[in-house]
């Protein structure tokens, strides 16, 4: 929850719960690789895409699984519209990223900008609001190249509603993809958290995708 101007600005949270719901896959980073330049990131999250190395397509079957009407319900209120990384360099626009026909969460189409899951939680209120953004391009580093750098007590700065949300690195993990912890990052948490998202780790070229996701924790400071 974030207060301004005498607001009160709520959003839907993301719960991991049994029973019905509706399922999102999360897919992790289909890649073109194209040496000697950079792995292109055709798409982090959401669309199935063919790639240029054979046509081929890559999906690791991670998924965020909503109650239902979570994917269609959106965000209420204020958005978050910016992202700042000052260890990184990072000063980004926040593109909002929504659920296309097949249930699928759409990717970036910038690759120099991160986005949000905007039918999730929004950053400031509580749950674990996630933003994902690609590691590289076929021209070079993309938004969330240097992610990996980052260190507990690191700051992330997001924009809202003209209000600036300070959040500090708690922790920096890398996965493989076939043990994704879809229940750790995606599920609720009683405090406004950020969970941060690129691919990382090894380039598989067989299978045209990075072997690893980097995960970033953050917690809200100026609460």
């Amino acid at each position: 929850m974030v207060r301004s101007a005498g607001h009160v600005v709520r959003h839907r949270a993301v719960r991991l719960s049994p029973g019905r719901r509706r399922t999102l896959t999360l897919l992790a980073c289909v890649l073109a690789l194209a040496a000697p330049v950079y792995a292109g990131t055709a798409a982090l999250v959401g669309r199935r895409l063919d790639i240029d190395a054979g046509g081929a397509t890559w999906i690791v079957p991670h998924r965020i699984e909503l109650e239902p009407g979570g994917a269609e319900g959106g965000a209420a209120g204020a958005p978050p519209t910016r992202l700042r990384i000052a260890a990184l360099g990072v000063d980004t626009g926040l593109e909002r990223l929504a659920v296309d026909g097949t249930g699928q969460l759409q990717s970036p189409k910038v690759y120099e900008e991160a986005g949000w899951f905007a039918a999730g939680t929004a950053p400031g209120d509580p749950g674990p609001a996630v933003l994902a953004g690609h590691v590289d391009s076929r021209t070079g580093p993309a938004v969330f190249y240097k992610l990996h750098e980052l260190d507990a007590g690191d700051r992330i700065e997001v924009q809202r509603g003209g209000v600036w949300l300070t959040f500090t690195v708690t922790a920096r993990e890398h996965y493989a993809k076939a043990r994704f912890p879809s229940d750790r990052v995606y599920g609720p948490t009683p405090l406004p958290e950020l969970r941060l998202i690129t691919c990382g780790g090894d380039f598989d070229a067989a299978r045209h995708s990075y072997r690893d996701n980097v995960v970033v924790y953050a917690v809200l400071a100026n609460v």
